[in-house]
């Protein structure tokens, strides 16, 4: 199942997109941890920024696209 099927998914992103460094966030995952190890894990990124593990998820499914 993909996240986009939960009918909380919206809500999630939603709700990520309001976080102040969010961002600065993603910018970070896609030019640094992702060109590092392109199949990092929500978790590892969750630990190496100590962010939030929804937030993670967002990130990673919006860059995947």
């Amino acid at each position: 199942m993909e996240f986009q099927d939960n009918p909380l998914w919206s809500i999630l992103v939603e709700t990520v997109h309001t976080l102040p460094l969010y961002k600065n966030h993603k910018n970070y995952v896609k030019d640094k941890i992702l060109k590092e190890n392109p199949i990092t894990s929500p978790e590892e990124i969750t630990r190496r920024l100590s962010i939030p593990f929804g937030e993670a998820i967002v990130i990673l499914e919006e860059l995947k696209k």
